[in-house]
């Protein structure tokens, strides 16, 4: 797990750019809210301590990721704030909102196909670029940033028994929960994927990696597989649940009616899932994004 004095030195780098997020109660659970972080999503958490972590010399060079849409706006707002150059790789099909976010920030995208892009990450295409590249997932630093979203819950919910999590690459969820069981080993942690991406379910019963094609409206959750997070997911997660499509599709117009919460399909996972889980112990399900694509929001509503 992330040394809990990792999370707090990251959490303390990059409090003055963040929101501490609410909770709101529905039934069976309080939801925390980082679809109201700027840019819409938890990403800022690992992508402001990640930046703030590295040497000036190679902070002033710029960032670089690569993202279906969240981690690119994140590193783009990052580098706006910071005063430096920012370009993000991002699949060609990711939705508008997403692509209008980082251009917001100053940022240039540059669109790949999907297989064009996984072939990027897997030869590590970013070494011959001038930016300091941050992974938006499997990086240290980024997942002790997410961990200072385990800080607040362990400091805003005395009795919590539960959290539940949105999976795509795997950085968020380990580092909630390593802050988290850091200070009460105790807390459950449940990762979850809808059944149109359940990438993990398929590679811990494959015993490694995997191929999978997203069909899904949970883009945020349909990184690659990475070989560095198969051991860490297996100690942080203590179980998975993967919600049918049909029921995350539901979950957003619900969402929006029950908790006035406006989420895209990856932020409304944990929710979707709470229909899976025994009534009783306090749980918290994160909400991790809101960037919706419009025409997407539209149809489900509609």
């Amino acid at each position: 797990m992330i040394p809990i004095e990792r999370i707090r030195a990251a959490a303390a780098n990059a409090r003055p750019h963040l929101m501490r997020t609410p909770l709101v109660p529905v039934e069976g659970a309080l939801l925390k809210l980082e679809c109201l972080q700027p840019t819409g999503s938890f990403k800022v958490r690992g992508f402001f301590a990640a930046a703030l972590a590295l040497p000036q010399e190679r902070l002033a060079k710029g960032l670089m990721t690569v993202s279906a849409g969240n981690a690119a706006q994140a590193c783009a707002y990052a580098a706006h704030k910071l005063g430096v150059p920012c370009r993000v790789v991002m699949f060609d099909t990711a939705p508008q909102t997403k692509v209008a976010g980082v251009k917001r920030w100053g940022a240039t995208p540059i669109p790949m196909p999907r297989d064009q892009l996984f072939d990027w990450i897997a030869t590590q295409g970013w070494k011959d670029e001038p930016e300091s590249f941050i992974h938006p997932f499997a990086d240290d630093e980024v997942m002790a940033g997410h961990g200072s979203l385990g800080l607040e819950l362990v400091e805003d919910v005395p009795d919590l028994r539960r959290v539940i999590v949105p999976v795509g690459g795997g950085g968020l969820i380990s580092g909630v929960a390593s802050a988290v069981k850091s200070a009460r080993p105790e807390v459950e942690v449940i990762g979850v994927q809808s059944d149109g991406y359940s990438l993990w379910e398929k590679a811990f019963a494959a015993g490694g990696p995997v191929s999978v094609q997203g069909q899904t409206i949970a883009d945020g959750t349909t990184a690659p597989f990475d070989p560095r997070m198969f051991d860490l997911l297996k100690q942080t997660v203590d179980r998975w649940l993967i919600v049918p499509e049909p029921r995350l599709r539901a979950a957003v117009p619900q969402l929006a009616a029950v908790a006035k919460v406006v989420a895209e399909g990856a932020g409304a996972l944990a929710y979707a899932a709470l229909e899976q889980l025994e009534p009783g112990p306090t749980t918290v399900a994160v909400v991790s994004g809101g960037n919706i694509d419009s025409a997407l929001l539209a149809e489900l509503i509609g």
